[in-house]
């Protein structure tokens, strides 16, 4: 056996540990999600599925996903956060607020995945939380509804009674009240995130109450074809609805969440990623009013731009003071705008919210 030869042979094995450890440094960096309902509900679920195909379009090969739909707040989302965790995946996204503790208690199981959960406020080392400030388009929502409002009797179809449902509810009445100090919201509880046949049920009995629109917390669109179907305005939640009610849609409060996941996503990859609990709004683009329907009287819209314009900017904030509770008394002072961890703990309606927060 010659010199030569063995030099060959030496550098073809050089060559494949060469390639194999290339192969190896290129796999696809796998990103798991987890979801409270169906990627079809036009809703929730659907955009931040939306936000997961934005995900794989920006990094191409370099990731891998894999979603988990229809899964239960609870011990059925433990199982599934730790089977993603146990199968590889690097970044978990847990995307409702009752997913909040399974995904602290898998994430001290699993200290070299990073976690981040949706809507909740318990963080580690190496769970981080995240939301959207959808009080910011529900503040805009409440102030067209009662614009175009003939009743002054706005219907709000809320989910559960946590901090983020509250919030909203009362930044629809306080921009109902921008227009109209004496129109009503009148609110059914309906204790879930999606169900078409419950939130169809809510809207029409509202609108049998004289309610003419409807603003939801709910993630299907079977409120606003409703409203199509009886001649009434409503609201989208979540993701554009106008085409399941074209005469019906007063305006949709979108949720955009491609640019978090990608900017999550790269800071993994990068070894700079921080347990953080991150707020995005319309500054940023998370929030989104993509349009405004037509009917809807000129100087509405010019309002409500402006309303929008002030958000990004931060010269408007909805929960700046004076603000009283319904007891009447003062929550927020003059001049004064609650922290973001003080709307993360709201458990008070504001004045002119009638009944009671379930318990």
């Amino acid at each position: 056996m010659t010199k030569r030869y063995l030099t060959r042979v030496a550098a073809a094995a050089a060559l494949a540990v060469s390639v194999a450890f290339g192969a190896q440094a290129a796999d696809p960096m796998k990103v798991g999600f987890v979801y409270i309902g169906p990627i079809g509900d036009h809703g929730w679920t659907y955009q931040h599925d939306q936000g997961r195909l934005g995900l794989m379009k920006h990094f191409g090969d370099k990731v891998k996903t894999t979603y988990v739909e229809n899964v239960p707040e609870g011990a059925d989302a433990a199982r599934v956060i730790t089977k993603l965790a146990s199968t590889g995946h690097k970044v978990i996204f847990t995307t409702s607020f009752g997913y909040m503790n399974p995904t602290l208690k898998v994430s001290k199981r699993f200290p070299n995945v990073t976690f981040e959960h949706a809507t909740g406020y318990k963080r580690s080392k190496n769970l981080g939380t995240y939301l959207s400030v959808t009080y910011e388009g529900r503040y805009v929502s409440g102030y067209v509804a009662a614009s175009v409002s003939k009743t002054a009797k706005i219907g709000y179809i809320a989910s559960f009674p946590i901090p983020e449902v509250i919030r909203d509810i009362n930044a629809v009445m306080l921009g109902m009240q921008k227009v109209n100090p004496k129109a009503e919201l009148k609110i059914i509880w309906v204790n879930t995130w999606f169900d078409p046949g419950k939130e169809r049920s809510a809207a029409e009995v509202m609108m049998d109450q004289g309610v003419d629109v409807i603003i939801q917390h709910t993630d299907s669109p079977a409120a606003m074809q409703a409203a199509e179907k009886r001649g009434k305005w409503a609201v989208g939640q979540a993701s554009d609805m106008s085409h399941f009610g074209p005469n019906a849609h007063l305006l949709s409060v979108v949720n955009d969440w491609s640019n978090h996941y990608i900017a999550t996503v790269q800071k993994v990859m990068d070894g700079n990623w921080k347990s953080e609990d991150y707020w995005g709004g319309m500054a940023d683009n998370v929030i989104r009013i993509p349009g405004y329907n037509k009917k809807i009287p000129a100087p509405v819209v010019t309002e409500a731009k402006k309303i929008v314009a002030g958000i990004k900017s931060g010269t408007f904030h909805p929960f700046t003071g004076p603000i009283k509770d319904q007891t009447g008394k003062v929550r927020v002072p003059a001049g004064k705008t609650m922290t973001n961890g003080e709307l993360a703990g709201m458990n008070w309606y504001v004045q002119g919210v009638e009944g009671s927060i379930p318990k």
